[in-house]
């Protein structure tokens, strides 16, 4: 059953959201998967609830979009964080 709590797509923006503060959870779970080298579609099914076989678009509509926010995360949203600038 699919996590109503998550967005087919995270809202893309220059700051940190508070989407993006309700997941960097998600964000690290998806990144960590990644470097691992674990199927995305056995990721999207674990941490969205999503059967990629039952919406195989959506499922990777929702695995892209979040794995692009979580690396923005890491490549700029953390200056945010440790700027203390999170708006």
């Amino acid at each position: 059953m699919a996590n109503p709590d998550y967005l087919d797509e995270p809202p893309v923006d220059d700051r940190i959201t508070d989407y993006d503060r309700a997941n960097f959870k998600t964000y690290l779970r998806l990144l960590d998967a990644d470097a691992e080298g674990a199927d995305w579609k056995e990721a999207v099914e674990i941490i969205f609830g999503i059967d990629p076989k039952q919406e195989p678009d959506r499922a990777k509509l929702i695995h892209t979009s979040h794995m692009a926010r979580a690396r923005w995360m890491t490549e700029h949203g953390y200056r945010h964080l440790l700027s203390g600038n999170q708006q």
